[in-house]
């Protein structure tokens, strides 16, 4: 009977004590919490509204897009599908396009090929990070030495020499253009640029980075290379 006794109060006396060790280690590692700051949270969310206004932009426009279908006759059909090719042209960037914008000049600092130093190929991840904050500033279309930047675009090193979709850069100096979707978006995207760090970033390089004044007449090229797609395929008629 005292055995009997004995081992319930053992098994009491472990359950409570293993209930104690599992709430000693919960309190010791809490769950992982966020720990970015105010400003770092507002940044995202500010970021998260821009895409879901551009998504909003491209429904409504798509939607106009089967209105006019719906409404269009036969005669007009031919219309309202050559308007739409066109729109999809510009916004792959096979069409040239003007309007306002800014140039970006990258030449070699004077000060320090006087001294000596040896002036190297401009790095393809400092291209790619100027091309991320220009869009993320909202650029409407860029093009690098002339090189149109769609969203097949490549900055890559090949054989020691940066190349922009395929085809080396120009040694410095080289142009480069950013369209905006107005000239006051355009004066934005100044301010932004001389605010920000890529000056700096360019000098560690050797290199100057000009940031002309806004324009409102900017001419940015096509894209001239054909356009690879890996998935799409064309579909024969009568399938």
């Amino acid at each position: 009977m005292k055995k009997n006794m004995f081992t319930r109060i053992t098994i009491v006396l472990f359950i409570i004590g293993l209930m104690i060790a599992v709430q000693y280690n919960t309190i010791k590692q809490p769950a992982e919490r966020d720990t970015r700051d105010i400003w770092a949270i507002r940044e995202e969310l500010a970021e998260e509204k821009q895409r879901h206004s551009a998504l909003l932009a491209e429904i409504r426009s798509l939607n106009e897009v089967v209105g006019r279908y719906e409404q269009s006759e036969k005669a007009n059909l031919q219309s309202a599908l050559n308007e739409t090719l066109n729109r999809l042209k510009l916004q792959a960037g096979l069409t040239e396009v003007t309007g306002p914008g800014v140039i970006l000049r990258v030449e070699p600092a004077p000060e320090l090929v006087e001294m000596g130093y040896e002036i190297k190929e401009i790095s393809p991840d400092l291209l790619t990070q100027l091309l991320n904050a220009l869009f993320k500033n909202n650029a409407a279309s860029v093009s690098l030495d002339g090189n149109r930047v769609v969203q097949t675009t490549a900055i890559r090193d090949i054989n020691g020499k940066t190349t922009v979709n395929s085809v080396p850069l120009s040694s410095p100096p080289f142009e480069i253009y950013v369209g905006t979707s107005s000239y006051k978006e355009a004066q934005k995207m100044y301010n932004s640029l001389q605010a920000s760090t890529f000056i700096d970033s360019f000098y560690l390089d050797n290199f100057n980075l000009i940031i002309e004044e806004p324009t409102e007449h900017l001419t940015i090229p096509a894209f001239d290379q054909p356009l690879t797609n890996d998935y799409l395929t064309e579909v024969k008629k009568g399938e």
